[in-house]
């Protein structure tokens, strides 16, 4: 695998357990955070100014699903595996 992709792996959970402790400390609430990621992807979706193959867009969408994943998996007192996240955003299409 890329070393690139291997940061990127550590940086996307490294951000999925920031968002958890951000939550456990009260200082967003889970809604909160995912309206935050919410907005990131619409401003990616919406975004003119590069013509992205599809994709090229779900690349750049992956980290952000994986997030809102993990926020789905921590409301619920569950935590899954890189690889677990991967497969669900997979599957989202």
């Amino acid at each position: 695998m890329n070393t690139a992709n291997l940061q990127l792996k550590g940086l996307i959970m490294a951000m999925a357990s920031l968002c958890d402790a951000i939550a456990e400390k009260e200082l967003l609430t889970r809604g909160e955070i995912d309206a935050a990621l919410s907005k990131a992807q619409r401003a990616i979706e919406e975004d003119d100014d590069h013509d992205l193959s599809g994709a090229n867009q779900a690349a750049i969408l992956f980290p952000i699903r994986v997030l809102q994943l993990a926020g789905e998996a921590g409301r619920k007192g569950k935590g899954a595996t890189f690889s677990d996240y991967a497969r669900l955003v997979g599957k989202l299409g």
